[in-house]
């Protein structure tokens, strides 16, 4: 393997540019892009820096130049060439969801681990140092006994009918829409967090929009209410929508113990909110010191905002550094592997089978 890790991104859209400034914060090499269109490869690749379009996802996948793909291609896509990436001996990087149905992506972990290959799903929020800083002082056992843990994540670019997307067809984006894309993400980062695992669920959802300008039924939904237990003894719901107006991607959650409260936004993730029955205060990033993982997590000093794309910058770096100019592949702690992506689409098979049976059910 070369000095510097040799990437190949699949699909150069918004997410497909952000893993792309991720990859040279990290070091690596940008090889090539591959996309929809050859037309699409080749603009993707000038506009994202790449050194040749790839003729398709699959002659990228097998190029002797690329060591790590990323697949950043609609969610129905994801699973088969993943597959391919690692049948190649390749690393991967998987958006979420890894795949649109369990077995999917309980078969993709299965076959990175016999391959010894390193995965990574973009749970990009435990990155935040804020939240952090939480999962410190829950470990700390600062806060006590946890027993409430709730919160939503709200957007609004689904709000209008005239708002259509790729993700409004359940044949391309999985029968689960708002929880599968934003939902899971909620969930991840509690459970990282607050060190709970959600065992037992209740859940609704809701099509607020029914018809949208395209030729495509919806059936997926915009809004989903989950209340849950956890392996710990804690109670707890989130509300997941992407129809509320004004809310452009509000991910809050709020961990309630015998002690102190913890309280974070992702759209304020300078500080963390922390409270008890005596004072209540907010904490600025940087304020304590905590060995909180990634190296890479912030090069910037306190009062200069860390924000998404640190964060994803963050990712990145880990996957690099498992994958290693050397071959040794080391995991840093926290790093979201293809495991993980398995635990999102257990929750969100759960969530679908709640509603279908209108009952509480295990989240195997």
């Amino acid at each position: 393997m070369n000095d510097r890790v040799r990437s190949g991104i699949i699909g150069a859209g918004f997410i497909g540019s952000v893993h792309a400034h991720a990859v040279r914060a990290a070091g690596g090499d940008l090889v090539a892009v591959a996309d929809h269109s050859q037309e699409a490869a080749e603009e993707g690749a000038r506009r994202l820096g790449a050194r040749f379009a790839a003729e398709s996802a699959e002659g990228l996948i097998a190029s002797d130049d690329v060591d790590v793909v990323h697949i950043c291609t609609p969610n129905n896509l994801h699973a088969p060439l993943a597959r391919l990436a690692l049948e190649a001996g390749k690393a991967v990087v998987c958006e979420k969801p890894l795949a649109t149905t369990l077995n999917d992506a309980v078969e993709l972990a299965a076959l990175a681990a016999e391959h010894g290959a390193v995965t990574a799903v973009p749970f990009v929020y435990r990155y935040y140092q804020s939240a952090l800083e939480a999962r410190a002082r829950v470990r700390s056992g600062d806060v006590g006994q946890l027993w409430l843990l709730h919160g939503s994540y709200l957007q609004d670019w689904l709000s209008t009918s005239a708002d259509v997307n790729w993700r409004v067809d359940a044949a391309v984006g999985g029968a689960s829409r708002a929880f599968a894309d934003i939902g899971v993400h909620w969930c991840d980062l509690v459970e990282f967090v607050s060190g709970h695992r959600i065992t037992r669920l209740s859940a609704q959802r809701k099509t607020a929009i029914n018809s949208r300008e395209s030729t495509v039924e919806v059936t997926t939904e915009d809004i989903a209410t989950v209340q849950f237990e956890t392996d710990l003894g804690a109670v707890g719901s989130v509300v997941v929508s992407q129809v509320s107006p004004g809310r452009k991607n509000r991910l809050w959650f709020s961990l309630d113990g015998a002690d102190q409260s913890l309280s974070f936004d992702q759209e304020l993730p300078e500080t963390l909110w922390v409270g008890s029955r005596s004072h209540a205060s907010v904490v600025p990033r940087g304020v304590t010191v905590h060995r909180t993982g990634s190296a890479l997590l912030t090069p910037l000093p306190p009062g200069h905002p860390q924000g998404y794309q640190d964060c994803f910058n963050a990712l990145v770096g880990d996957v690099y550094q498992a994958v290693g100019a050397s071959g040794t592949e080391e995991v840093p702690e926290g790093m979201p592997s293809f495991a993980d992506g398995v635990r999102a689409a257990r929750i969100t098979q759960a969530v679908l089978d709640s509603v279908a049976g209108e009952c509480w059910v295990p989240v195997g």
